[in-house]
């Protein structure tokens, strides 16, 4: 494992390239982003969605998320009606999953089993927007938390201590907020909050 501190307004290019190598070789990392931690490989990369997978002992139910670096890549990945582009534009970018179909775009692998859906996220965070950009691509990604608890992890050397061994490299920098990402779905043909966290649902009351 490597340990890979990035500078929190302006990621050193030299070091963003060797995370994306990494991410391009196979890989998988933990990175900060706005709302906490996350573990991420690229989209596509199976072995590595099977690694997330079992570092938090998900099931095929899980929804992945996809880092998207800006709206338009978001609107390539899944399937968004003027409400909820009117919805997500105003939330973004921002500590907010949202969870919608997803397009032709998206490998079969990466959707939900049953819905065919996917979580997407625009994070307000120079490092993870850094490596995004410079990846050429979106992120696949799961929030950093650990199996039995409720709360992502927002402190390196936690993410060190927890799952150090398991990734190829740890993304050293600060996270935006505590706490996992607020997640809304808009399948049912509204937004329904399925998770409260570090972005505000006040819209949504």
């Amino acid at each position: 494992m490597r340990k890979i501190e990035l500078h929190p307004e302006n990621p050193q290019v030299r070091l963003v390239r060797q995370i994306v190598d990494i991410l391009n070789d196979g890989g998988i990392i933990a990175l900060p982003t706005d709302s906490g931690y996350a573990i991420a490989s690229k989209l596509g990369n199976k072995e590595g969605m099977d690694r997330i997978r079992d570092i938090r002992k998900l099931d095929e139910k899980h929804n992945f998320s996809l880092l998207c670096a800006s709206f338009a890549q978001l609107g390539e990945l899944v399937h968004v009606d003027n409400k909820a582009y009117r919805t997500i534009k105003a939330l973004t970018p921002g500590a907010y999953t949202f969870i919608l179909q997803g397009t032709k775009e998206v490998p079969r692998m990466t959707l939900n089993k049953k819905k065919h859906t996917v979580g997407v996220r625009l994070p307000d965070h120079k490092i993870t927007q850094a490596i995004v950009a410079e990846l050429g691509e979106p992120l696949l990604c799961s929030t950093l938390i650990l199996p039995g608890t409720d709360d992502a992890l927002y402190k390196v050397d936690d993410v060190e201590d927890a799952i150090g061994e398991s990734v190829d490299a740890v993304v050293e920098g600060p996270v935006g907020l505590e706490g996992a990402t607020t997640v809304i779905d808009f399948t049912p043909g509204y937004p329904e909050v399925v998770r409260e966290g570090a972005g505000d649902t006040s819209l949504f009351e």
